[in-house]
């Protein structure tokens, strides 16, 4: 079975301090069956001296006014041309070497599943992995699984280009927690890797764009699943968030 191509997309805006983290861990994996598509905002920091120095490994990449973080994915969704799409925030890194490689041989395995999944760690600024992401992925995932939050962190949710839709940039905190409900909507097979994926650059959220945020998700949530099950979900939420700051965990 012909090997599966992973479109791996970077959106930046002044990222130069940790952007070529990034850019290494994509270019340094032992699977050669990846488009690696950078997305930048009009930088102006240095990002792009910074893609420029690996352009030579990179196979599409711009930098232009964007209308936030959404719109740029878009840009890189139109953009890619692989069988499979996998975001990868600037200051993110792929888990090993390796995780291409063994997405493959999984994919290839399930005949071309439409979405693979795993976990996620947190990492700081150093680049030190602190902790596991606070919400685990689920053994099995569905659409209606993310009625309990966001289980399956972006950066560990990879899914086929043929079934994933645009962004709805109308949310500007919260837009890949319902893109991920409607690519799971839209998928026939969806696969646990049971790998750790992807070590997330854990910066904290602003208590603004935390409410913000919430306020997204409850209305993307009424839509998807009712507003009473939106409303006892987000009770939960308050609760298991006040629990997570007492204990000092995060995500």
């Amino acid at each position: 079975m012909r090997a599966p191509i992973f479109s791996i997309i970077t959106v930046t805006r002044n990222a130069a301090r940790v952007l070529e983290q990034t850019i290494l861990s994509v270019l340094n994996q032992t699977n050669s069956n990846i488009e690696f598509v950078i997305i930048d905002g009009a930088s102006e920091d240095g990002t792009v001296d910074i893609i420029k120095r690996y352009q030579s490994g990179i196979n599409y990449w711009i930098s232009e006014p964007d209308k936030g973080i959404y719109d740029a994915m878009n840009k890189g969704l139109e953009a890619a041309t692989g069988d499979y799409v996998w975001f990868l925030n600037a200051g993110d890194v792929l888990k090993h070497n390796e995780i291409v490689a063994e997405l493959t041989e999984i994919s290839k395995y399930y005949t071309h599943p439409d979405i693979i999944y795993g976990e996620t760690d947190l990492m700081d600024q150093n680049g030190h992995v602190f902790a596991e992401r606070r919400l685990k992925a689920p053994e099995k995932l569905t659409w209606k699984s993310f009625r309990m939050g966001m289980l399956v962190c972006h950066q560990a949710f990879i899914a086929k280009r043929l079934v994933m839709p645009t962004f709805n940039v109308l949310y500007r905190f919260s837009a890949d927690f319902e893109w991920c409900i409607r690519c799971m909507k839209r998928a026939d097979m969806i696969v646990n890797s049971r790998l750790r994926l992807v070590n997330y650059l854990y910066t904290g959220l602003t208590t603004a764009n935390r409410k913000q945020s919430l306020k997204e998700r409850y209305a993307i949530m009424c839509e998807y699943y009712g507003k009473f099950a939106a409303s006892i979900a987000h009770g939960w939420f308050v609760c298991r968030y006040l629990w997570a700051k007492l204990t000092n965990k995060t995500l």
